[in-house]
Formats: structure tokens, sequence, C-alpha cells
């Protein structure tokens, strides 16, 4: 691997995109460079998931259509997600890989590529559930142009019935509160004026130190010079507090978003799927965000058909559709997971049935969006740009309720991407606004 050129892709979430982040601004700094092609490249590394159903086989059906390359002296590479969950397994189904390496084991990765460049065959960089190590690493490459991400904890301690993150990322550990303040003020300095925390159940954050709560860390992200606004995601509403409100109601640059996922509507599959809160404790979350000061913007997930749902359940996450008017709802069917405990329950619901009810979901949903997005045309909205859309001629970017606007531009040099622009909402789709520059 004289060149040492590399090729990443990313599979799954915003934290696998900031984990890649990670990744490339280690391999750069072995002295590797990144190319945007497997072609081009002398190691290939896929950053995996396994949040969704087959998240497995994308991998290998991804390894298998470029296997050919081994033949060319190729490496490749399985880390993330699927490289913790399937561990060793992944050598047997693709013998040519020459490296598995789990989250954890990024900050190793220096280690792990002089082992391959030495010649070692099977590589491989694999944490126990019980590791107390973050996954903070020496470098990162901020790729986005105009968001930067901060992961403040890692791993959960939830077990849900359904997901394979604890047996992915391991239990929950914290980042120091002063660590996460340094990372945000150097993040600041480069020029980023919007951060996002990140973690698997983000406002379940300890400080390991003692010094700061959730909501007294991300006031004080807020604060730091520069920064114009802060999001946070994923939350769990087990571990979601008064105070968090609260803090969006006093510091201006927090986003008014939250998003806060339910899973199900009925607390009889909110039981079975080990969630430990009722649909009464949620939706005294809910009336917590909508009694704010500032008009925030929710949003959640959703899963159909988990084992045992009746017709009756399903109606109440119908109902709960109804009662919290989302502004944004990411639907899923049940899909069984590797390690789950939702194994051993019956999945009776036919596949047919599942999809019929996501699309009840999802049409109920539409409409929904559909009147609250219309409230806002007439409004004036300060919309971060991310970037243009030529065909259309249209300027692409998000509001602070992060909700997508797309705005027309009379100039001709467009506005960079992280700028702010004011922005007449003259029109609303369910999943969009669109205005014109102010």
């Amino acid at each position: 691997m004289s060149a040492k050129t590399f090729y990443l892709e990313t599979f799954g979430c915003q934290m696998n995109a900031h984990d890649s982040e990670k990744v490339v601004g280690t391999l750069e700094q072995q002295g590797y460079r990144q190319v945007d092609s497997e072609e081009a490249a002398d190691l290939l590394l896929y950053n995996t998931c396994s949040i969704r159903d087959k998240a497995e086989q994308k991998v290998f059906h991804r390894l298998n259509d470029y296997k050919k390359l081994a033949r060319e002296g190729k490496r490749f590479g399985v880390i993330g997600c699927v490289a913790q969950q399937e561990g060793e397994k992944i050598f047997e189904r693709a013998p040519y890989v020459s490296l598995v390496a789990g989250s954890a084991s990024y900050r190793r990765l220096p280690e792990l590529l002089a082992r391959m460049e030495a010649g070692e065959s099977r590589v491989t960089g694999l944490d126990d559930r019980e590791t107390e190590e973050t996954f903070e690493t020496e470098f990162t490459a901020r790729k986005n142009p105009y968001r930067a991400y901060i992961t403040i904890i890692e791993g959960c301690d939830k077990f849900c019935a359904y997901c394979v993150v604890p047996y992915t990322r391991g239990k929950e550990r914290s980042r120091g509160s002063e660590s996460v303040l340094e990372e945000a003020r150097r993040i600041a300095e480069m020029g980023y004026t919007e951060i996002q925390l990140l973690g698997q159940n983000v406002n379940s954050y300890r400080d390991p130190t003692g010094k700061k709560s959730f909501a007294e860390l991300l006031a004080a992200v807020g604060e730091v010079s520069g920064i114009r606004r802060v999001r946070f995601t994923t939350s769990h509403p087990r571990d979601f507090t008064r105070d968090i409100v609260e803090a969006i109601d006093a510091v201006p640059a927090l986003c008014d978003h939250v998003h806060l996922p339910v899973q199900s509507g009925s607390t009889r599959v909110l039981r079975r799927m080990a969630r430990e809160y009722s649909r009464e404790w949620y939706m005294e979350r809910i009336a917590w965000i909508k009694a704010a000061r500032r008009q925030i913007s929710i949003s959640t997930d959703m899963i159909v058909g988990f084992p045992g749902e009746t017709p009756e359940d399903f109606e109440e996450t119908m109902t709960l559709l109804d009662a919290v008017q989302y502004d944004a709802v990411f639907g899923f069917k049940y899909s069984a997971r590797p390690n789950t405990p939702a194994l051993v329950m019956i999945d009776s619901i036919a596949e047919q049935e599942k999809a019929k009810r996501l699309q009840i979901l999802q049409d109920r949903q539409r409409e929904i969006q559909r009147a609250n997005y219309e409230r806002h045309v007439g409004d004036i909205l300060e919309v971060m740009v991310e970037g243009n859309n030529s065909a259309r001629e249209q300027i692409v970017g998000r509001s602070s309720q992060n909700k997508p606007v797309n705005f027309t531009w009379k100039h001709p040099i467009a506005p960079a991407p992280g700028s702010y622009q004011q922005v007449r909402i003259t029109r609303a789709f369910p999943n969009s606004l669109a205005g014109e520059a102010v």
C-alpha cells in the first residue's frame, strides 16, 4: 500500500457520519489520502450500521461487488456496528477482508493499520461491551462545511427489546463537560456557527466530573462565542427533563426543535418494547415542550407491527399522532435484529399488514405536516444555507426548527454554505417550505 490511498463509504446515522470524520482525520494523519472511488483506492473501508433490517446483507453485497479488486492487491476493512456485531465471522464470509474494527477501536487505528501494512491478513479491533473508553480520537477531519458534530455520550444502557445498539455500541459513557466545551470553542474558532451534540441517548448524558447536567451543558455550548445554533439528537423520553425545555427558552442559540422518539402510542406495546415509560409519561413531556415560551418543533420515531401489536394498539399510535401534531415522523416496520430480546417473541404480524399500517401512519402524518407547514406562509425565517439546487435555481437551507427551506436568490453569486439568510415563506409542502430571500 505504498500509495496509501483510501476510500470510505458510510452507512447509517449522523453518529456514523461523525465517526467517519474521526476515521478520515486519523488516516490522513497517518499519511493516507482519501479518494472518491473504490478503483482509485489501496484501502477500502465500509463504516457500517446495524440498526435497520438487512444491514449486514447490504454490507456483504457491497463487499461482493468489489471483491474482484482484491486480486489487484487492494485491502478491505469493515468498521462500525456490523463489524462489532459480526466480529471475525466477517473474515469467513469475505476472506479478502483484512480489517474488522468496532467503533470503540478507532483510537487504535494507527496500530491496526501498522499491523496491516506489516503484512497481517486478519486484523481485528473489537471491544467488549463494558469498555469505559469513549470514542474520542486525536484527529477529526470535519468534512461538513456548515455543521460540526460533537459526540458527548456513546453507547446505551436501555436495552429496548427491538434494538441492537447496546450490543454494538456498548454501555453508556459520557465525555467530561470541559472536554466538550473545549471542542466547541475550537469548532467556533474554525468558523463553524452550528454545533450538533450527538449520542445514542444524548440526554442520558452524565458528566463524569459531576460539573454539569445535560441541560447545563446544552446552555454552556449555546453560550460559546461565535456559535449561533446548537442542536442535539437523539433524546430518550425516560431521561427527558423539564430543565431541557427551560434551557431552550433561556438560550437563543439552542434550536427550537426536539426529536423525542416514542416508538408506539400504546402503553401495552411500550411495555413489551421495554421502553420503561407509558403513553402518559411521554405526553407529560410533550406538554412541557408545548408550554414553552418559544414554539418548539417536535419530531419522533415510530415502529409499527411490533410483535403483539393489535389493531387497537395501532389505533392508539394514530391517536397519538393527532394529539401531538408532530412536524416530522420517521416510521418503520418492525424487523428482528440480532441478539435482541424481541427475537424470542412471536412475530405473527404479516409483512403485508405491517406495510399497510405504515402507509396509514405516513398518510395521516403527511396531512398533519401539510397543515403545520402551511402556518409558516407569510413568516420570515432565518435559514442556514446548506447548498443550492441548480436545476431549480434555488438555495437549499434549514430553519432553526430543522425544517428544509428552498428559496430564490436574485444575485449572481450564491450565498456560501453556513451563511444565514432571512427568507419570506411563500409556499408550503408536507416536507419543506419555499420562499424568497428578503
